[in-house]
């Protein structure tokens, strides 16, 4: 992608702005969630100490010479190490964060911690909710209705993860936010053009969080295979722990097995998609890129063939959609097609608005957007779906 130099970089050392309160607020808050969710020796206890310190107060260093990823972090980050780790870029600092927790509890190091998940009681614990109990239960109503109106509500189901429930209703003027608001944007037209019922396509979905964001993910999945708008489906999830949430292979068994277990329409979708899984018609991915702290302009050879071999890929959430457009102060009018013309296949975004960076809206959207709340773009209240056919 272009760099133009009216969009600048996001950087964390602007007082009062997100970027700044994920560092300064949110990352040791979730050093100590981390710390009390598991009992830690002496060791991770240290390593935990040491990362708050650095994060505050220090400067960005390296990794250790033994990590098994030291190299590739070196390269990626060789602008970035000596320098306060509030004036680098978010999207590279944020993903850096994540990993330098990672190896604080031993995840990738041999040892009894390696390989467990530390985000792992948090999404466990979503899944066992009131809420997410309703969710499913709201399905027996939802696949009752006639095939295409489903789709659509379950699709919107996927968009808004935790922020709604899967009875989430379609209003006559179009789909609205969880604020009763519309979409931002709302390109789903253009995206059920792509995947027509009866066509041999292939959907490549991008999935965002686990827990109760990617139960909806999975049931929107059973819906376009049952219905045959997908005749193959391949879910794309981190090779390891990332972001907190985020969802890995061992996250997408634990939701399969949480629908299976359902009763009614959710225990038919879980049955189905455990079926799916053993066929080859859902496929589960997770490439080391997924974890890189790069736009998507940067991604390798084989995942660009993978997106290019695909009628469409989804990328769910905030994340994807920075590493999608780049995470840059872009006008809101920049279009979203020409921030993702490199992309190598027709692509989507879905997306609930949890950070800064925003394309493709139009001027009479933007400015009612701030005119109505100062914190629109980070608020988590309105969302979109884009599409670049």
């Amino acid at each position: 992608m272009s760099e133009p130099a009216d969009a600048p970089v996001i950087l964390c050392d602007e007082p009062g702005s997100f970027a700044r309160s994920v560092l300064a607020e949110r990352h040791p808050a979730l050093i100590e969630k981390v710390r009390d969710a598991f009992p830690y020796g002496p060791e991770q206890h240290r390593a935990l100490d040491a990362l708050r310190h650095d994060h505050a107060e220090g400067v960005v260093t390296p990794l250790d010479p033994g990590a098994h990823d030291h190299d590739r972090w070196q390269t990626w980050g060789r602008e970035y190490f000596g320098r306060s780790w509030f004036e680098v870029p978010f999207l590279w600092i944020e993903s850096y964060f994540y990993r330098r927790l990672l190896g604080a509890v031993g995840y990738f190091a041999p040892g009894p911690w390696q390989g467990i998940d530390p985000f792992r009681p948090f999404k466990q614990a979503e899944l066992d909710t009131p809420e997410a109990a309703r969710e499913l239960t709201a399905l027996d109503q939802i696949l009752d209705r006639p095939a295409d109106e489903a789709a659509d509500a379950l699709l919107h189901g996927a968009l808004w993860g935790n922020r709604a429930d899967l009875g989430f209703t379609i209003s006559s003027g179009g789909a609205a936010s969880s604020a009763g608001e519309p979409l931002v944007a709302d390109d789903s037209d253009v995206l059920w053009r792509l995947l027509p019922a009866g066509a041999p396509a292939t959907l490549c979905l991008v999935a965002d969080n686990a827990g109760r964001e990617l139960l909806p993910d999975l049931v929107l999945i059973d819906h376009l295979l049952r219905h045959k708008r997908a005749e193959r489906v391949v879910l794309q999830v981190k090779p390891y722990p990332y972001y907190v949430s985020d969802a890995t292979t061992s996250d997408v068994v634990d939701c399969l097995r949480h629908l299976a277990r359902a009763e009614g329409a959710a225990g038919d979708a879980g049955t189905r998609l455990w079926a799916a899984m053993a066929d080859g018609r859902l496929t589960v991915r997770a490439h080391d890129f997924f974890c890189a702290p790069l736009p998507y302009d940067a991604m390798p050879d084989d995942l660009r063939r993978e997106f290019a071999d695909a009628t469409l890929t989804v990328l769910k959430g905030d994340l994807n959609y920075r590493r999608l457009v780049g995470d840059r102060l872009w006008s809101p009018t920049t279009p979203f097609a020409d921030r993702t013309a490199y992309f190598p296949g027709p692509v989507a975004a879905l997306r609930t608005l949890k950070s800064d960076v925003i394309t493709g809206l139009d001027a009479d959207t933007e400015a009612a957007l701030d005119a109505e709340e100062r914190h629109w773009r980070t608020s988590g209240t309105h969302a979109l779906i884009q599409v670049r056919s």
